[in-house]
């Protein structure tokens, strides 16, 4: 079962080429949203890295992504009307499947993301597995707060 479903999630994270966009078929060998170079990329765009937004099916629609490309993470400071969010880098698939955050590492705590937010770099081949860690992985585990990139050469 672990077998197909990383199979399947690693078809999914390449599906983008070649797919339909609009009401045109696209051939080309990479995705036309994007040029294949490094860049900053705001995660979830202008919804930045908050609760209830998609951010799995973000990183499909805007992959793919090269290594050294920055991924920023903007969200509000905690308030007493803001639910607080963070971003935690976790170790394995098996972990961002059951949005395990035991052996994760915190990438962005919960003030880091004000402002012009905090940037990380996509500096291996490897997936990068991000989720929200707060509310004990409610935010991750609700399927939304969590996305995760296999950046390209």
């Amino acid at each position: 079962m672990l077998m197909l479903l990383t199979a399947s999630t690693m078809v999914v994270s390449t599906a983008n080429r070649g797919w339909q966009f609009g009401n045109r078929l696209y051939y080309g060998p990479y995705h036309p949203n994007n040029e294949q170079t490094s860049k900053k990329i705001i995660v979830g765009g202008s919804n930045h890295w908050s609760f209830g937004f998609n951010y799995t099916d973000w990183a499909f629609k805007h992959g793919p992504f090269y290594l050294n490309s920055t991924l920023v993470f903007k969200y509000d400071p905690p308030t007493p009307k803001t639910f607080p969010h963070s971003a935690y880098l976790l170790p394995n698939l098996q972990s961002f499947i059951k949005c395990d955050l035991k052996n994760a590492k915190i990438a962005g705590n919960t003030t880091q993301g004000a402002g012009e937010g905090f940037q990380f770099v996509l500096k291996t081949s490897q997936p990068h597995y991000f989720a929200c860690g707060e509310r004990n992985g409610f935010h991750c585990i609700n399927g939304t707060m969590k996305f995760f990139v296999i950046p390209e050469f």
